[in-house]
């Protein structure tokens, strides 16, 4: 009991050499606190709205600010009591966690903050296709740490928000269009202009083709056993199906119409040198054997 006297009369003698200081402290603090609830509503407000489809950072930022002033109010308060050295000590442990805590939330630090920067720049938005750190798909959610990604073989991929700063990546839905771009060849004997012509009546027939859009056609090469060319035109681009779609009905009209005009699509082609030079055409010697 008389512990506990002592511990009332010393605190009896504090609270009557600084009641003023005390009474102060606990004002200021008060300030601090209503100011810090004001700030955390109209700062959630704010940025609710500029990252109208991730509410979580604008939490996140509300948060920090209302933390934030806070711990100044509690600094400000303690200085008026003449509490230097506690404050001192408190800021120095501060100072040791703020390092172990920079270690070990680095990452989620920086993926919160890649976060912000894609909610502020918005590279893609949900439903877009895009191809991320080498996985291709729509954009599901685009959260505060992760953005989501359903592949077309229907899994969901998680790409943390720092990688998509950390290399290039692809939007092919920002433009509304993509390019069909098709590369074949046809063998040495055809006719280069009446392939140009054929495969350019072709895909002028297909529907999805924006007609707005110029057609390309080239010859890329001379291969090994065949002229490479390259056939180029623009869709309109929604979703992967769209792209596919068009593919295939290039290919199919592509192979259709070249047999009707006797248009032989390259192949590979060995040629066999039986010391003749240029090789000799088994169809056009009989080869004989001697025993």
């Amino acid at each position: 009991m008389q512990g506990l006297d002592l511990v009332i009369d010393k605190l009896k003698d504090f609270l009557l050499k600084n009641g003023p200081k005390v009474i102060f402290a606990v004002l200021l603090f008060a300030i601090f606190y209503f100011v810090a609830k004001l700030l955390r509503k109209y700062t959630l407000k704010f940025y609710t709205k500029v990252f109208k489809k991730q509410r979580s950072v604008a939490n996140f930022i509300s948060t920090a600010v209302y933390v934030a002033v806070l711990l100044f109010g509690g600094f400000a308060s303690l200085e008026v009591l003449g509490l230097e050295d506690v404050l001192t000590k408190m800021i120095a442990g501060a100072g040791v966690l703020g390092i172990v805590a920079g270690f070990a939330f680095k990452e989620i630090g920086s993926n919160i903050f890649a976060g912000v920067l894609i909610g502020t720049q918005r590279p893609f938005k949900i439903g877009d296709w895009v191809e991320i750190a080498g996985t291709f798909g729509e954009i599901e959610t685009i959260g505060a740490i992760t953005t989501s990604i359903k592949t077309t073989t229907g899994q969901e991929v998680f790409v943390p928000n720092q990688m998509i700063y950390q290399a290039s990546f692809t939007n092919f839905s920002n433009y509304g269009k993509r390019r069909v771009v098709l590369k074949s060849g046809v063998s040495y004997g055809d006719d280069l202009e009446h392939v140009k012509a054929v495969a350019l009546d072709e895909i002028n027939k297909i529907k999805a083709a924006l007609k707005d859009q110029p057609i390309d056609f080239y010859f890329t090469g001379i291969g090994s056993s065949a002229y490479d060319f390259e056939v180029r035109f623009w869709i309109k681009y929604e979703k992967q199906t769209d792209y596919l779609e068009a593919m295939n009905e290039t290919i199919m009209r592509i192979k259709k119409r070249f047999e009707q005009e006797d248009i032989s699509l390259a192949y590979s082609v060995m040629t066999l040198d039986f010391g003749v030079k240029g090789g000799v055409n088994l169809f056009d010697k009989p080869v004989k054997v001697e025993s």
